[in-house]
């Protein structure tokens, strides 16, 4: 069936991919592994978009159709997870400048929701000047930035340069993440880590939300 659902999202079958996905979960397949699939799936979408094969409304309703998906597991995850009275920590995320992909940004917002983080997400194309105001008013531990486009590893690294310049660098832990980010782009962009994957990303907010308390 993982299969079939990976092929039913790539060729926007939207409601044979939302009834595999249902099918999988309440046959208790374990919801990461929905949830990965939906990501395997989004990234040969967005393969075919860099390469003029698929368009706008393709990147859309496969974004939609992830949506839909991850609202149907996260009921399955929270049985999985202690509610906690006080978050874990708080972690602003928003795909940088020039970046309007959301899909895998998504997937890990939902994950540090579930884990019990207060998630600012700012959405996609975030300026500068937005992530700042978004660490001076929330005060996150952690900020998270999503970077799909090799076009934008510049942006990258101006954002965080910019939060050096505001003094707030030290105040925070900043990961990147995206497909085609890996250890030389953390050294580039000055970032502290990069997550290969969305269980990743939770893992290192959770070690340094840890490191504050």
């Amino acid at each position: 069936m993982s299969k079939e659902l990976i092929d039913a999202m790539v060729n926007m079958r939207e409601q044979q991919a939302i009834d595999l996905a249902k099918r999988m979960l309440d046959e208790g397949e374990n919801p990461l592994k929905v949830l990965e699939l939906c990501r395997k799936a989004l990234e040969i979408v967005g393969k075919q978009f860099e390469t003029g094969r698929y368009f706008l409304p393709e990147l859309i309703l496969s974004g939609e159709m992830l949506k839909k998906i991850s609202k149907m597991a996260k009921p399955f995850m929270r049985q999985d997870v202690k509610e906690n009275a006080v978050a874990l920590g708080k972690v602003v995320i928003g795909s940088v400048k020039g970046d309007i992909h959301d899909i895998g940004k998504d997937i890990v917002v939902f994950l540090l929701d579930v884990n019990g983080f207060e998630v600012h997400d700012l959405g996609v194309d975030v300026s500068e000047q937005k992530f700042i105001e978004a660490i001076n008013q929330v005060q996150p531990e952690v900020v998270g930035m999503s970077a799909l486009l090799t076009t934008v590893f510049e942006s990258l690294k101006r954002t965080i340069e910019a939060i050096n310049e505001t003094g707030l660098r030290d105040k925070v832990k900043i990961m990147i993440g995206g497909g085609a980010v890996d250890e030389k782009v953390k050294e580039y962009s000055g970032a502290d880590a990069y997550g290969p994957d969305a269980v990743a990303a939770v893992k290192l907010a959770k070690a340094w939300a840890q490191m504050q308390t």
